[in-house]
């Protein structure tokens, strides 16, 4: 999608008088889904309304229970018609891929495809960040340290997105997101005891990342992201998450499958004969990963070696690694990329007494725990 796509886009929003600019510090857009083909959104009695149309002229829509879009070369296209963009509405929630959200939904262009965005109220968009990232059964400080680690993400997710028609991915590229919150869950309470809680690093948001579990040591941030305004996060000794079920994990490669993975990869080797860590960071994770094959070796960062097998698969680069005749096997602690708070951490630390604000001293050193109005 062009820039000047995605910025007419948004300037529809504004023109039509869906979105108003002053809204912008109150309010959260969400791509539930991007840079897909076509989607099926289910409702009751859903509004469909044009981005594209006439600036002064009132908003006209037609309904439907079913919403069936493909993105098109110059847009979304809808039962034949196409238009840079639609916003669905509805009184009700509206269903995709097995979940509820809260109307207004955009359906918008979004690279080769087009993305689903809920425009929805920061606050209320981090009740569903902590359905999906964390347990309602958890501790209420656990929790309250989770919204304001997630509060600080978003906000500054939103200073970046310039002319993009979203702030931020539902994935685990950025944060999870569940949708829609029935109004008695437990976490919506964490949420409203927190509002508008933020950690600064010198003065600032920060893209406050966080991890499922540290396998016992966190990681300086910047051995694996780069980013504005990355904090220098002291790396720290975690001993809360112990007993976690992903302290631990093992896994089994087929040689043969890890030279196919590469090759997926762009990376050939000829066959796998052997792994070597060649280079770990201050907490231990592999910094750099040496692969050998039959043709020639290379080097790999351990971040990029963890991304062509899976995240979800390989779940940190803290592991150690023995090669025998077909099989690499590789024993690890942790899940995640280890940078930040350890959630499981901050269960453990809620569950032997300490507040959430001690939580994330604990696991932010350096920053301040202040308010969105007091950020820039």
């Amino acid at each position: 999608m062009t820039r000047a796509r995605a910025a007419g886009a948004v300037m529809a929003l504004v023109a039509l008088g869906l979105v108003a600019p002053a809204a912008a510090s109150s309010v959260i857009r969400v791509a539930v889904v991007d840079n897909v083909r076509a989607v099926e959104l289910r409702g009751a009695d859903v509004e469909i309304v044009a981005l594209g149309a006439c600036p002064r002229c009132p908003p006209r829509g037609r309904r439907t229970a079913t919403v069936r879009a493909t993105a098109g070369a110059d847009g979304v296209e809808i039962d034949g018609i196409r238009d840079p963009g639609f916003r669905l509405r509805s009184d009700l929630p509206i269903r995709l891929n097995g979940r509820d959200y809260t109307p207004p939904l955009d359906l918008v262009r979004s690279g080769d495809g087009l993305a689903v965005v809920s425009e929805l109220p920061l606050e209320d968009y981090l009740v569903g960040v902590l359905r999906a990232e964390a347990s309602e059964k958890w501790p209420l400080e656990a929790l309250r340290a989770q919204a304001i680690v997630a509060r600080t993400y978003a906000a500054y997710h939103r200073t970046l997105a310039g002319s993009r028609p979203y702030h931020i991915l539902a994935s685990t590229a950025h944060q999870q997101y569940f949708g829609r919150v029935p109004s008695t869950s437990p976490i919506w309470g964490a949420v409203r005891e927190t509002v508008g809680q933020v950690l600064l690093w010198e003065g600032d948001v920060f893209p406050a990342f966080y991890h499922t579990e540290s396998g016992g040591y966190t990681e300086d941030p910047r051995t694996v992201f780069a980013a504005r305004n990355m904090p220098a996060l002291k790396p720290v000794r975690c001993e809360f998450s112990a007993g976690s079920p992903h302290y631990y994990w093992a896994l089994d490669v087929k040689l043969a499958d890890l030279g196919e993975i590469l090759r997926r990869n762009d990376v050939t080797v000829g066959n796998v004969v052997a792994i070597d860590v060649s280079e770990r960071t201050p907490s231990l994770r592999a910094a750099t990963v040496t692969v050998h094959g039959t043709r020639s070796s290379v080097r790999l960062r351990g971040n990029d070696f963890r991304r062509m097998i899976g995240y979800d698969t390989f779940k940190s680069t803290l592991f150690a690694v023995a090669v025998d005749t077909q099989w690499a096997r590789f024993s690890g602690r942790g899940y995640g990329h280890g940078v930040g708070m350890c959630q499981w951490g901050a269960k453990g630390m809620a569950e032997q007494g300490h507040t959430a604000r001690q939580i994330l001293e604990f696991y932010y050193p350096g920053t301040v725990l202040s308010t969105l109005d007091r950020a820039p």
